[in-house]
């Protein structure tokens, strides 16, 4: 499962208390409501969803609002909406025992579907996904859609909605603060320790933390670990990519060669490579002659061949 899959990091934990969604509803809605009790949660019974569970899905008024946390983009949001909400609105048939076959119109909530993001990946602002975009082709007017709305929450990013939703503020800042202890070689606990510590003193979720220490640490440690490991990931993506890049230079070097007629040997000596690497590459090349094809090549040769000199 991807992205910690059944989750309950730290910015769900803060979803989860009314006072802190109100507060961040409050900011994306421009309204001004104070009586949490408005709020409205919506939790599926256990069982109804085992492919998609939402960090926050809950009712002020007329609106039903689905948010979720991401630390990792995912394209799929809209897709992943559209089963939550559809889980939502049957249960709430079902509970009021709406009947879905009467002459009278059933009326829901109108739906607010949010993403705010704090991955490592750079990423704009404001993101608009769509449903439509997961269609395997593309149609102008689609008879149904589904808008997703995601907000970069990263420092330096939406700064006028952060500034009205003390919440999201406060939780960036202690994700900072880990990131940059850990960064610096700290252990990981340590790190999330100092860093809690610190935000307490400064009164940054000071009773969030009192209260759900415990919880904190342990989720900011699989959280810290995950992202770590998306690191490592891209990391790897983009040595692959070199690596990729720089050996597909090679075989377009040797066709040039082969082209201008050398011989493997005149080849080795003017390129200076391996001649069981560069032998290969020729014997596969001159079966694709003339129409040369680098990418083809590279994938016919044996990657043993190609990583005992990249």
């Amino acid at each position: 499962m991807s992205n910690r899959e059944f989750k309950s990091d730290v910015f769900c934990m803060l979803l989860q208390e009314p006072e802190n969604a109100l507060q961040i509803y409050n900011g994306l809605n421009n309204s001004h409501y104070t009586d949490a009790t408005l709020v409205k949660s919506q939790v599926l019974d256990k069982g109804i969803s085992l492919s998609v569970r939402n960090d926050a899905a809950f009712i002020v008024g007329s609106d039903l609002s689905l948010y979720e946390h991401q630390a990792t983009y995912n394209p799929n949001m809209p897709l992943r909406h559209l089963i939550y909400f559809s889980h939502i609105i049957d249960n709430m048939i079902r509970k009021e025992d709406m009947d879905l076959y009467a002459s009278k119109r059933i009326s829901i909530p109108v739906p607010q579907f949010v993403v705010f993001y704090n991955g490592i990946d750079k990423r704009p602002s404001v993101e608009i996904q769509r449903l439509s975009d997961n269609f395997q082709k593309k149609t102008e007017k689609p008879n149904i859609e589904l808008v997703c709305t995601v907000y970069n929450i990263n420092p330096g990013y939406n700064s006028e909605l952060v500034d009205k939703c003390p919440v999201i503020k406060d939780y960036t800042e202690f994700v900072e603060r880990v990131r940059t202890l850990y960064c610096g070689n700290k252990e990981l606990e340590e790190a999330i320790d100092s860093s809690i510590d610190s935000c307490m003193k400064d009164g940054i979720l000071e009773d969030f933390f009192r209260r759900r220490r415990n919880e904190v640490t342990k989720e900011t440690m699989i959280d810290m670990r995950w992202e770590v490991r998306e690191r490592l990931i891209r990391r790897d993506e983009h040595n692959d990519g070199v690596y990729e890049g720089r050996f597909l230079h090679l075989i377009e070097l040797v066709i040039r060669k082969i082209q201008k007629g050398k011989s493997v040997s005149e080849i080795v000596d003017d390129l200076d490579e391996d001649e069981d690497l560069i032998s290969r590459i020729y014997e596969i090349a001159l079966r694709h002659a003339p129409d040369y094809d680098a990418s083809e090549i590279y994938k016919e040769l044996p990657e043993s061949k190609a990583t005992e000199t990249y």
